[in-house]
């Protein structure tokens, strides 16, 4: 097992930690991996920041805290937001395009799921009437098409 520790400057207005010495920033990890080069295995420890992406986005979903008293309940609680994890990551895979796979739970809520919208039936069919003044209406309607492209039949 190796820890590697790497040292750097900090982009300029990044906020500096209580932990920073001399103004730099030190990040580490832990490797089992014998070979490679330290650069390669840094950079292959920096592609996978995906995985905490998504706890962070888990905690904004509902893992932050367990609002009920029993332990059954609270493990409800967290499959529930677990649901709701891959709902959204799912979601922005598939559906979404652009800047739109990137955002954050929070960004999501705010601009896509916020959407005040209508339920109308007419021609035996159902549509969704969205505001067309609600900023992000041409993204919901987009990726309301692409999910029904994947539907069958």
């Amino acid at each position: 097992m190796r820890v590697i520790v790497r040292k750097e400057r900090p982009h300029p207005g990044a906020q500096l930690r209580f932990t920073g010495i001399g103004g730099h920033r030190f990040t580490c990890f832990a490797t089992s991996t014998k070979g490679g080069q330290l650069a390669d295995l840094e950079l292959r420890h920096r592609r996978r920041a995906r995985c905490e992406d998504r706890i962070r986005a888990a905690k904004d979903t509902g893992l932050r805290n367990l609002p009920l008293q029993g332990f059954t309940q609270n493990q409800i609680w967290c499959e529930i937001a677990a649901m709701a994890c891959e709902l959204l990551a799912w979601m922005q895979i598939l559906a979404l395009d652009g800047p739109a796979r990137r955002w954050e739970p929070k960004r999501l809520r705010l601009r896509l799921f916020s959407a005040a919208g209508r339920i109308a039936r007419g021609g035996r069919c159902l549509r969704l009437r969205i505001a067309a003044t609600w900023p992000w209406a041409t993204q919901i309607t987009a990726a309301i098409t692409r999910l029904q492209a994947y539907a069958p039949g």
